[in-house]
């Protein structure tokens, strides 16, 4: 049985934050099971555990497997690397809607850039694009949705808070957003009670993304539109199809999304977007943000530039 692990570090085109962390590059492992491979990349800020503590799990599991035993990964990131690595992927998938174009920034450089960008949509602006919210000054952050709405009038907007205000905090910029131009919501407020309180007080349209990571209760409501799925943070495949399942059950609408996964990761993300919800965009647009590559253009892993933490034996990485 052929088994490896490979850890990568990509530098990033500039310094991003999550919640609160300074990230200069994105680091994660990839894992291969048979030339099968899988991405397991925790996220920092999001993810429960470390890169450390996947590497260590990682190691452990692949040696189990080695000796013909049964491993059954535990951490998130690691269920999701594991099970693309072994997962009977279909042999025709359906193609895929392009992913909607993500704004990540600060308020001021993206007024900057505002212009270069409608213009580089030209005739075929984006049916959908996603800002980030709750990370600049609320007028700030308002302002540009105001000019956002004004350039694209034909482009509904997703905004992401990522539970990052108090219920009166996002009543308060819920009541002053253009509600027609606005898809959903994702995540005004850490609690879900005051995320569907923002949502009654204000009309605006919800979707839950971090509920579904941290596998908090939740329910169907009338203004609750789409479920935001993270593979890497939510763990194994089947949880994720089982809120694939959920969400059909309710007439939601269901997002596959990134975290900021390398193009090996990405690429899974997108089969796994196309075999589960081939009919809805997934939002993957976080490549762009990493200034290197982990395979070819041909999609073969160049494990000649990352380091090597196990290949069948541990001492044949050394």
């Amino acid at each position: 049985m052929q088994l490896a692990l490979y850890r990568y570090s990509l530098p990033l085109r500039q310094p991003l934050m999550f919640k609160g962390q300074r990230l200069a590059s994105r680091e994660g492992l990839l894992v291969t099971i048979n030339g099968q491979w899988g991405e397991i990349a925790p996220l920092p800020g999001f993810s429960r555990e470390s890169l450390a503590d996947a590497t260590a799990e990682s190691l452990a599991c692949l040696a189990a497997i080695g000796r013909g035993e049964t491993a059954t990964p535990t951490l998130p990131s690691v269920q999701f690397g594991f099970d693309c690595a072994r997962h009977r992927w279909p042999a025709n998938l359906p193609a895929l809607l392009p992913p909607y174009p993500l704004l990540q920034g600060a308020p001021a450089a993206l007024f900057a850039n505002l212009e270069n960008s409608v213009a580089g949509w030209g005739d075929l602006p984006p049916a959908r694009l996603k800002l980030k919210v709750a990370r600049y000054t609320m007028e700030e952050e308002l302002a540009l949705i105001s000019q956002l709405a004004i350039r694209l009038p034909a482009t509904k907007l997703i905004l992401d808070a990522n539970g990052g205000w108090t219920r009166a905090e996002a009543s308060r910029f819920c009541s002053q957003l253009p509600l027609e131009q606005i898809d959903y919501l994702e995540e005004p407020c850490a609690v879900f009670a005051d995320t569907i309180a923002v949502a009654e007080a204000t009309g605006v349209s919800i979707a839950l993304d971090e509920t579904l990571s941290r596998r908090e209760k939740w329910h169907y409501h009338l203004q609750l539109k789409a479920l935001v799925i993270k593979p890497t943070l939510i763990g194994s495949l089947s949880d994720c199809k089982a809120l694939v399942k959920r969400a059909g059950a309710g007439n939601l609408r269901v997002v596959i999304s990134s975290s900021f996964e390398s193009d090996l990761g990405l690429g899974l993300l997108a089969r796994l977007a196309s075999e589960w919800v081939p009919d809805e965009p997934p939002g993957l647009d976080t490549g762009h943000w990493l200034a290197g590559r982990v395979t070819t253009v041909t999609g073969d892993v160049k494990t000649d530039s990352l380091h090597c933490l196990y290949l069948n034996t541990e001492s044949s990485c050394l």
